[in-house]
């Protein structure tokens, strides 16, 4: 099954957005759990897009003001959820921020 894990943190985080994943990564992709994933920019430099009546509307920084904001994201695949909070737990993201786990809809 695959999931998004959605990495998120509040300002405190920037300090840790050069750190890496201090072996990760790494271990994952030997487990050959990652199908993708990578760190965002900051939500400042974010753009919003909506349509309403037909009409696009850009905002300039994330849609809306929130204490935590989403710093980057992995796209995994495993058996099931109890293994994808396993691979969630061991990321260092996990110790200073939360780690959000979506799963996918099937396509």
């Amino acid at each position: 099954m695959k999931y998004m894990l959605l990495i998120a943190g509040d300002e405190s985080a920037a300090e840790h957005a050069e750190d890496g994943c201090g072996g990760w990564s790494e271990e994952m992709i030997a487990r050959g759990v990652i199908r993708g994933g990578g760190g965002l920019r900051p939500p400042a430099e974010a753009t919003t897009v909506r349509v309403r009546d037909d009409r696009v509307l850009l905002t300039d920084g994330p849609f809306a003001e929130s204490k935590e904001q989403i710093g980057g994201f992995c796209l995994i695949e495993c058996a099931d959820l109890d293994e994808a909070i396993e691979i969630a737990a061991k990321h260092p993201a996990a110790g200073y921020g939360t780690i959000e786990i979506r799963p996918l809809w099937p396509q």
